[in-house]
């Protein structure tokens, strides 16, 4: 039986697809979180069940002059790098396994954020100096050793210690009353993406230990 597409609401034939590639974008009311995706939602945001609001596509001219996005984008380059260096350190082939879904899904997450926003960066961005990153690398990871077996539960917690240190900071930021309305709803957004990495990490950490 024809049906019609939900985009260009032209006709369809059984089992035909219309506008596969096109995006849609909806934002939760309550939390703030936004989804993309190329159906229409199965309801309610899955992070709280608030209702989802269907947005238009936000053309944003130059993102990156927006200190919203600038800081988003410095926040997920951070997790990035994290992941990395961590993954490059790591001996213990169960833990570098782990690591290295954690780096994979931190490269997406800054893969959305582009997507979402419209700031695509230079690929050379995602590669450290080496002496920058040695430096980088003493200082954020002082007090582990990678070859201890504790290394991967430290890892852990010192990434949800960096994920709950932005979601508070972006969570005070939306709360600036000279913001202008966009920017405070960007940084609503962002507040909600860090606090679902949180619930992430904490999940996967409660199933390491177990």
């Amino acid at each position: 039986m024809p049906s019609f597409c939900p985009k260009c609401h032209g006709v369809l034939e059984t089992d035909e697809v219309c506008c596969a590639q096109i995006r849609y974008t909806w934002r939760c009311t309550k939390c703030h979180k936004l989804s993309t995706g190329f159906a229409l939602p199965y309801g309610r945001c899955f992070m709280c069940g608030g209702d989802l609001v269907q947005l238009e596509d936000r053309k944003i001219e130059d993102p990156m002059n927006l200190r919203a996005v600038r800081e988003a984008v410095q926040s997920e380059l951070n997790a990035y790098h994290f992941y990395k260096m961590a993954l490059e350190r790591m001996r213990n082939p169960q833990n570098r396994v782990i690591l290295e879904n954690l780096y994979r899904n931190e490269l997406d997450h800054l893969h959305e954020l582009e997507e979402k926003y419209h700031a695509h960066l230079d690929r050379e961005v995602l590669d450290l100096e080496p002496a920058v990153e040695k430096l980088l690398a003493d200082h954020v990871f002082r007090g582990i050793e990678f070859s201890d077996e504790t290394a991967a539960r430290q890892l852990y917690e010192l990434a949800i210690e960096m994920e709950r240190r932005t979601r508070d900071r972006f969570q005070a930021l939306a709360k600036d009353p000279g913001l202008v309305s966009f920017e405070k709803e960007i940084y609503e957004e962002l507040a909600a993406e860090e606090e679902e990495h949180v619930a992430m990490l904490e999940t996967e950490l409660a199933n390491f230990l177990r």
